[in-house]
């Protein structure tokens, strides 16, 4: 639809400069989407995509066809930028992939995967206003629009409000730091832990339990480590389990058996092992001993009340179910080996959900050395 440019007031209108003026007007407009995108908690960056033609009254006639936010988290789409979306969505207008006589306003130097599309749309015009000196593709890490050997050349213009484009991104990322510092959990150096995002799919699959998921830091025996659990079925229920995750899996392994066994009325404590799963990991194998272990499950078990408990264990984790029994005869009633149909067999993407990289590594490669995951 046609769309009236509003006067700049900390520019006038200049006659001999009104392509300028115009700039000024749409990166306007790009930056109110952008503070759109930051009030969603994404990366704040805003797009807008105009059509000029030539009027019949010899005025030019200018067409809005897009103004859109960046939006990779909320669409679960790491290709939706700002730009991606507008450009997405002016070609459905205009029936058509090709956007030859249209220009595109951006609050932020375009990456290389925005600027390739808007060669391959054939993008008349580039206007960004603050640089991206990560993954900027106008200039500032590689510039795509400078290849002369393409078969379309780009007009770009950077620099159009790029103090208030600057002054955004900052402003957001200053925040997120100061959200992260106030709600962060200290992590040892010596030890990692896996982002939470490599979890959501997970948690997707199990909705349900994600109320029973809790972290411990402050026990003594944990040494400053974080410990990650799922408490299910009743606290003050006749029996208790302790359900003990393969040396190459983690709690989703057990998450069908708990389940079941909580819904009976029973009561279910099933661990990420530190160096498994949600919890922390050493980054040393050499840190993980057995009797550490064990004494660490003991004391955790105590703090949340449990004296007495069964064990239910992958079949693979027997060696550690047994010394556990060991140490604590007293406390351990039985052991129960979980059978295959007891188990569920983690997908590839799951099973590697908390070993983003080979440094995370360190517990299931301390099992394996030990001979642990024998059954």
């Amino acid at each position: 639809m046609p769309v009236h440019i509003p006067s700049i007031k900390s520019l006038p209108d200049d006659p001999a400069h009104p392509a300028l003026n115009r700039d000024v007007a749409f990166m306007q407009q790009a930056l109110a989407a952008a503070r759109e995108s930051a009030s969603q908690g994404e990366v704040p960056v805003g797009a807008v995509l105009v059509r000029r033609q030539p009027g019949s009254d010899g005025t030019e006639a200018v067409e809005l066809l897009a103004c859109t936010h960046n939006q990779p988290i909320g669409l679960h789409d790491p290709t939706a930028h700002a730009e991606m979306l507008a450009l997405r969505e002016a070609a459905r207008k205009l029936g058509n992939y090709r956007l030859d006589d249209c220009e595109l306003y951006v609050t932020l130097e375009p990456c290389a995967m925005c600027a390739q599309a808007m060669l391959h749309a054939r993008i008349r015009r580039v206007v960004y206003g603050a640089r991206e000196p990560k993954t900027g593709a106008a200039g500032s890490v590689l510039d795509l629009f400078a290849y002369r050997a393409l078969n379309h050349q780009t007009e770009v213009v950077g620099g159009v409000l790029a103090d208030e484009c600057a002054v955004l991104m900052l402003d957001f990322f200053a925040g997120r730091r100061r959200a992260a510092k106030k709600s962060a959990i200290p992590l040892r150096e010596d030890a990692l832990r896996t982002p939470e995002r490599r979890f959501e799919s997970t948690w997707k699959s199990w909705p349900s339990l994600h109320e029973a998921s809790s972290y411990e830091q402050a026990l003594p025996e944990l040494q400053g480590l974080r410990l990650h659990a799922l408490d299910l079925g009743p606290r003050d229920a006749a029996s208790h389990w302790l359900a003990l995750h393969g040396p190459d899996a983690w709690w989703p392994q057990l998450a069908g058996w708990a389940s079941a066994r909580a819904g009976q009325g029973e009561h279910v404590l099933l661990p990420d092992l530190i160096g498994f799963g949600q919890s922390d990991k050493p980054k040393k194998p050499a840190w993980h001993q057995l009797d550490w272990h064990v004494a660490l499950l003991l004391s955790w078990l105590r703090l949340r009340g449990v004296e007495q408990f069964d064990i239910a264990y992958a079949p693979d984790q027997r060696q550690l179910a047994q010394h556990l029994q060991a140490i604590a005869p007293q406390r351990v009633t039985r052991l129960l080996a979980l059978a295959t149909p007891d188990l569920i067999v983690l997908t590839s993407e799951s099973g590697k959900a908390p070993y983003p990289d080979a440094g995370h590594e360190a517990g299931p490669k301390a099992w394996r050395a030990h001979g642990w995951d024998a059954r």
